[in-house]
């Protein structure tokens, strides 16, 4: 008997070819016309507004013998470790207030969320604003800060922007108070992440108070700390509102920093090559940190 009629009876499988992506080609065409059309104003925006502006500052600030008349100026080096000092001691008194802080803020209590509420007004109000209201708060006797002094204590209060150092602390302390509220909301969120169980099992071994803070908290968010504080750093070494208003430079131009003092030499004394020389001098110390950052987003993760 013939097997033939049977096998034809039966059912037939086809055995398809496995699925291979498609090898990836040249755009042609349409396709290519489409991808012109939304590349073209991104690429245009980039070079209009970073590529050209950037290197045309780098072109005006070539000139060996700007860096010579920056080093020769009286107000440069003040300047430089005004600063520093700023960027420096604001950022991490800064990032470690708000570490702090955003511990105090999760408690389950109905006047802490409240309180939060009025913490974030001077982050939401606009920096133009917050620091003028914080330079009137220290202008001498009509401020509020010496008018509190004179009633309560009968004392006069100093004055604020005649003496240097007492301009870079009111420089930092507007600093503090416009941004800190920033970051602790982001340390707030970071935390309202971390599992429950993680604290419980922590709270079973012993660990309780700031040693679960130790040995808990802040191993989960030191990435996420270091790259915030990394990205603030780069922020206010660039920061020129706070100390144009609040300040205002002086006294005689002792409470500057890179920022305002690129805009003195550029608008008041009319040499904007000198002025682009002095902001682009902090490039020494923008360079590395924005490697360092770049680094580390690519090589970690923030874990939380």
């Amino acid at each position: 008997m013939s097997t033939q009629p049977l096998a034809a009876a039966g059912p037939q499988f086809v055995v398809k070819e496995p699925w291979r992506p498609r090898r990836r080609g040249h755009l042609r065409g349409a396709d290519l016309s489409w991808a012109i059309a939304f590349i073209l104003p991104y690429a245009a925006v980039l070079l209009g507004f970073v590529i050209y502006p950037f290197g045309y500052a780098l072109w005006m600030a070539s000139e060996p013998s700007l860096y010579a008349d920056l080093f020769a100026d009286r107000l440069y080096l003040p300047t430089l470790v005004n600063t520093l000092l700023f960027a420096g001691l604001g950022v991490n008194v800064k990032m470690f207030l708000a570490l702090l802080l955003s511990g105090f803020f999760l408690r389950p209590r109905g006047w802490i969320r409240a309180l939060l509420a009025v913490f974030m007004l001077p982050w939401a109000l606009a920096a133009t604003q917050a620091c003028v209201s914080f330079h009137w708060m220290l202008i001498g006797e009509q401020g509020l800060i010496d008018g509190l002094l004179s009633a309560l204590f009968g004392i006069d209060g100093p004055l604020w922007f005649n003496n240097r150092w007492l301009g870079l602390g009111s420089n930092s302390a507007a600093y503090l108070w416009k941004w800190l509220p920033f970051w602790t909301l982001i340390f707030v969120a970071a935390r309202m992440t971390i599992p429950r169980n993680l604290y419980d099992a922590a709270e079973v071994d012993g660990a309780t108070g700031y040693r679960r803070f130790i040995h808990v908290t802040f191993p989960l968010l030191a990435n996420l700390y270091l790259i915030c504080t990394l990205v603030s750093t780069l922020w206010t070494l660039g920061d020129f509102a706070t100390v144009y208003l609040v300040s205002g430079g002086g006294p005689a131009g002792m409470t500057e920093v890179l920022a305002t003092l690129g805009f003195h030499y550029a608008f008041d004394i009319g040499n904007p090559a000198l002025g682009v020389a002095a902001v682009m001098s902090a490039l020494p110390v923008l360079i590395p940190i924005a490697i360092v950052l770049i680094r580390r987003l690519q090589t970690s993760e923030v874990q939380l």
